[in-house]
């Protein structure tokens, strides 16, 4: 087995070898002087059972052509099976036609994956399940959710006294389960978007007066959604409130907007690289290397990863 790491989250390629106890492979991905990508390999995969780390994060398009190309070269150095590890996975929320005349991007970037040449998917908390129904290949999908779950737990939102709060319908059943496992109670917002990252808050779903609350989101890209769902929120009675997401994009005014938020915290996964820990001291960082080790480790020995979804 081998693992080899782009260039959208090298710490994290570097912990998940770490956890395993093997080095990480030897590649160059660089660029050409007009822009091109280029990828060599510096070790023999002749055979081997070998994984690519590469989240599809900022610069979205460079690092989505950089997985293409690494995986192409893994495939002519006959490389026995390659999976493409995608912590995140970019384009996931164009995965449906919600205007006339619109692409499906999700599933077109499923087929690059698949076109060239990758024989697994391994991935985190895709923005739409039936995201893995675009792939002709294995996909597994692990979720985020424990390892948020033990944070929340750790810092006292759970029990009786604590509201999972879902920002808006589509992400019920995710705040559910994650309300089941906090014990808790389970409050929706009512949101309106009137253009693509922006969100504004029309009506609170449940009650959150005196409670702790936590907003449950798979992503926070602009934080518009948040922010608002967290003033809301406080408006309406609630201690205190903090946000857990899987993915923390943080485009645009992302963090202008937490700093100047209701948030205590905002809580999310180091499957983007978060690189501005000066401008914003409400974000919290946690691990998901030793969650991906231990399911690329279940991959390479056939194994079952179903424990890790628990």
């Amino acid at each position: 087995m081998k693992i080899f790491g782009g260039n959208s989250n090298l710490p994290l390629a570097r912990e998940i070898c770490d956890c395993l106890g093997i080095p990480l492979g030897e590649a160059v991905a660089g660029t050409f002087s007009d822009g091109e990508s280029m990828v060599q390999l510096n070790e023999n995969v002749r055979g081997l059972d070998v994984f690519v780390v590469q989240s599809t994060c900022n610069p979205v398009n460079h690092h989505l052509m950089e997985l293409l190309i690494m995986i192409d070269a893994l495939k002519r150095a006959s490389a026995g099976r390659i999976t493409a590890v995608l912590p995140y996975y970019g384009y996931a929320r164009q995965d449906r036609k919600v205007l006339p005349r619109v692409p499906i991007s999700a599933k077109l970037v499923a087929d690059l994956i698949t076109a060239a040449g990758a024989n697994r998917v391994l991935t985190m908390d895709l923005h739409a399940g039936q995201i893995q129904g675009f792939f002709n290949i294995p996909v597994d999908n692990l979720y985020a959710s424990p390892i948020l779950l033990d944070y929340c737990r750790a810092n006292g939102f759970s029990g009786a006294e604590c509201v999972v709060v879902s920002p808006d319908a589509g992400g019920v059943l995710r705040a559910r389960a994650f309300a089941k496992g906090l014990d808790a109670s389970l409050a929706i917002i009512d949101k309106r978007r009137a253009t693509p990252n922006e969100a504004k808050v029309m009506n609170l779903i449940g009650s959150v007066e005196g409670k702790q609350a936590v907003i449950l989101d798979d992503m926070a890209d602009t934080a518009g959604t948040l922010t608002e769902a967290s003033g809301a929120i406080m408006a309406r009675g609630a201690k205190r409130v903090i946000a857990c997401c899987s993915h923390a994009v943080l485009s645009g005014p992302a963090l202008d907007r937490i700093n100047g938020s209701k948030l205590e915290r905002m809580v999310s996964t180091n499957s983007i690289p978060f690189k501005n820990h000066d401008q914003c001291s409400k974000i919290a960082v946690l691990s998901i290397g030793e969650l991906f080790a231990k399911a690329i480790r279940n991959i390479h020995e056939e194994t079952s990863i179903s424990s890790l979804f628990e």
